[in-house]
Parts: structure tokens; C-alpha cells; sequence
């Protein structure tokens, strides 16, 4: 059978190792391919559209511009800091209302909204999974260093919106899967200042690290909805 996916951030490291491995499945007939400046789609299987986290109105067209039921929705997206804008914090006294704000803006608010106008297109009388990047500094129960204060708010912010995600879809898409996911430290623009002292064999490079995920998700049951999942399929406390 011919599957829909919708993935969101399909410019990114991550989210563009995804869209890739996506393409190469014979089982994928569509994907939607969502930037911030889509270009011209460059495989016959895309569809590229544009949105911005901060726009809802900009991702209700985004869902409105889909035919069909989507199997799966991939949420890409993310920020643990800038040049020039919100960077992580070490102590309290480096919080900023404005700079907490951004991070909550893109890591929270944004997969939700997302989830408000992309959950209903999951097919209701099938397999269909939501699933978004997260982090395992995002885990309460895990946390023994502190620092990071809004990446981890934010962070920890989204996985409470998945497994609500998670419960009000079983009703309606009883064999709906969400999950949140760790994708490892991966060779990115977001880790980058951040890989010192990460072993060689732990830092991946997108392809990888999209392979890992997606390899979890093929593994993940109905029961197992609302879970927030490490790279190597393990399950993350909250």
C-alpha cells in the first residue's frame, strides 16, 4: 500500500536525512517536505511547502494542502541556541524571559500546534505515527547535571504534550503511535559548539542518526504511544 509522510524541517540535518531515507522506501509514494524556504522539490516523490513554527496560520495551510491520509508526520524541528540569540544556560542567573521564550516557541508550541492540524490526518483505520525530535536533557527522572534551563523546559514541555497527544488520539486513532525522540548527539549546526568530549563512536552524522529513528519507530506498537525513545530504541524516563 502506497503511504504519505509529512516531515517538518526537511532543510535541517536531521530532518533532510530523513526526507532522503524516506524517498528510498518503494513503500512511500508521497512526501510532503516542510522548510522554511522550500525549493524546488528535487525527487518525484516531494512535495515542498513552507511554514514557520511561530505561524499557526502558516501550518493550517500547510495541513489544508494535503490530499489524503498521512501515515507518518515527523517533526524535525528544534533550537538549543543561535548566533546572537538564545544560547544555553550554565547557572539561573543567565536566564532571560525573552531569550526562554524562543526556545519554548520553537521546541514546544510549535510540535503542538503542528500536532493540532497534522494529527487529525492520520488515518484512522490503519497504523499512523507522530513522532518529534526531543532530547534526553528533556527527561526530569535523568537529570543529575542541571543547566540548560529553557532547552530542558522546552524540552520536557514537549514530551508532556506528546503523551497528552498520545491519550486524546486513542480514542479517535486507536492504533495511532506518538513518540518522542532522542536522535543521539548528532554532527549538526545545533550541537556543534557541544561535541567536546563526546566519544567519536557516539557522534553521528545525520544519516545515521535519521536510520536509527526511523528504525524505531518501524518497531514501536500502539502500546507504546506517548514514549520518549533513545536512538538505540531504549525508553527514556520522563
Amino acid at each position: 500500500m502506497d503511504r504519505q509522510a509529512v516531515v517538518f524541517g526537511a532543510s535541517g540535518g536531521i530532518g533532510g536525512a530523513i526526507v532522503a531515507q524516506l524517498a528510498a522506501d518503494p513503500s512511500i509514494a508521497r512526501i510532503y517536505a516542510g522548510s522554511r524556504r522550500p525549493g524546488a522539490s528535487a525527487h518525484a516523490k516531494l512535495v515542498p511547502f513552507g511554514f514557520d513554527l511561530t505561524d499557526e496560520a502558516s501550518i493550517a495551510a500547510a495541513a489544508a494542502g494535503v490530499e489524503g491520509a498521512v501515515d507518518l508526520v515527523f517533526v524535525a524541528t528544534g533550537m538549543l541556541h543561535r548566533p546572537g540569540g538564545p544560547s544555553p544556560e550554565k547557572a539561573l542567573r543567565a536566564l532571560d524571559g525573552a531569550a526562554m521564550a524562543v526556545l519554548f516557541a520553537v521546541n514546544s508550541i510549535g510540535p503542538a500546534l503542528i500536532a493540532k492540524h497534522f494529527a487529525p490526518l492520520l488515518p484512522r483505520d490503519r497504523r499512523g505515527v507522530f513522532a518529534a525530535l526531543s532530547a534526553r536533557v528533556g527527561s526530569i527522572a535523568d537529570n543529575r547535571l542541571g543547566g540548560w534551563h529553557s532547552y530542558r523546559a522546552s524540552k520536557a514541555a514537549l514530551n508532556m504534550l506528546m503523551v497528552n497527544l498520545a491519550i486524546e488520539l486513542r480514542r479517535t486513532h486507536p492504533q495511532a503511535i506518538v513518540a518522542a525522540l532522542h536522535p543521539g548527539t548528532v554532527d549538526s549546526g545545533l550541537s556543534a559548539p557541544f561535541q567536546r568530549g563526546v566519544p567519536q563512536e557516539k557522534l553521528f552524522n545525520p544519516d545515521r542518526s535519521a536510520g536509527y529513528l526511523l528504525g524505531v519507530l518501524s518497531k514501536l506498537a500502539p502500546a507504546d504511544s506517548g514514549g520518549l525513545f533513545a536512538w538505540d530504541g531504549a525508553r527514556i524516563p520522563y
